[in-house]
């Protein structure tokens, strides 16, 4: 979830001048076996802050003012390890970047250890998540575009899977660590597997960290994800037709309504659309609609792909792509993408692939 962990940058910086030991961040190591590495970085989120040369004996020291906690990135070559850094403590951090890269010892700071509990955590999720992404690029190669579909399909399994029991973990690990550590594991989940995790925790922690820049960010990141989270009223919207109608989901109240958010120059979109169309020919007479938004700029194309691809429901767009306030309400990242929603204009499941779709229809349109 690059945008939640990314507004881990920007903590403010309030020293002055002269400052005594209580308004400092201090961290020291010594990195073992640093082979070609000269440099230790600091990172706040995606931000770097700051770095400083490896000594001779390979040691390094970072100090900052600072008047809070702040959570932050070690760098060294290719290997990142989260520490936090609080005023007037002083964090010793030692590494061995050729015996065992991957492992890390901090003194000196409570919240850092026990950061260090969850780091393990972290690095076994990520080594899971690269596994499967160069298997699927392995198992793809010379393949023909069906069997890249099914292996995608499988591929986007095995990563829910792989982030729901992260997800689990994170949210056990948080509830013990009502701190900077605890926010941080929330911070690295995946919204689209963790949305109710992330909003819970949110109003858990509504009147804490009040004053952390970080925190605040999160907090309003989660508010707008909860606006088009499962439960909420999907947001009203308006365009138009090729023929130049205008359409408003307002209009589709009293249908289970799959708004498919998609454009001619897609072709993993293109690719879905014909189990779309096999999917809204068996559930259209069960009260079942399809209404396509298109993130074309081009009426023609638009026009085009309507016709080859033979789709029967109502298309609308304002020919806006990813400037739309559609979009932007709807905080379209990707597409293909999806909402269904129910006869009361509830969002009740989002990016549904055509498997999916059609088993969710099949329990709920029955």
């Amino acid at each position: 979830m690059k945008k939640l962990q990314s507004i881990i940058a920007g903590l403010v910086l309030l020293g002055t001048i002269s400052c005594s030991n209580k308004d400092l961040i201090s961290i020291s190591g010594e990195i073992s076996n640093p082979g070609n590495v000269k440099v230790v970085a600091f990172y706040e989120g995606e931000r770097k802050l700051d770095s400083v040369f490896l000594s001779d004996q390979n040691k390094f020291k970072f100090e900052r003012q600072a008047t809070q906690p702040r959570l932050m990135t070690v760098q060294i070559g290719n290997n990142k390890y989260p520490i936090i850094l609080t005023p007037g403590e002083k964090l010793v951090f030692t590494a061995d970047l050729q015996n065992d890269p991957e492992k890390y010892n901090v003194e000196g700071s409570e919240l850092s250890t026990a950061l260090q509990l969850f780091a393990q955590i972290k690095q076994r999720k990520d080594f899971l998540e690269d596994s499967l992404q160069n298997d699927f690029m392995k198992r793809i190669a010379n393949k023909s575009e069906p069997e890249i579909e099914s292996m995608r399909a499988e591929y986007l399994a095995k990563y829910r899977e792989t982030m729901s029991y992260y997800t689990s973990q994170a949210s056990a690990y948080a509830a013990n660590q009502s701190n900077l550590a605890g926010f941080y594991a929330m911070s690295t989940l995946d919204p689209e597997v963790a949305e109710t995790e992330l909003i819970n925790y949110a109003d858990q922690i509504k009147d804490q960290f009040v004053d952390n820049r970080a925190v605040i960010q999160f907090k309003e990141e989660v508010d707008k994800l909860r606006k088009l989270a499962v439960g909420q009223p999907a947001p009203l919207f308006e365009a138009y037709t090729p023929d130049n109608k205008t359409v408003r989901l307002a209009d589709y109240k009293g249908k289970y309504t799959l708004v498919d958010f998609w454009a001619s120059w897609c072709v993993p979109c293109r690719k879905e659309n014909p189990n779309l169309v096999r999917i809204y020919n068996e559930f259209k007479d069960k009260n079942f609609t399809i209404l396509g938004v298109s993130l074309d700029n081009n009426p023609g194309s638009w026009m085009r792909a309507i016709e080859d691809d033979k789709l029967p429901w109502t298309n609308i767009s304002d020919l806006k792509a990813w400037t739309s306030n559609l979009i932007i309400d709807y905080r379209i990242k990707a597409i293909p993408s999806s909402v269904l929603v129910d006869p009361n204009g509830i969002i009740i499941a989002k990016n549904l692939r055509s498997a999916q779709l059609e088993e969710f229809l099949k329990k709920t349109l029955k």
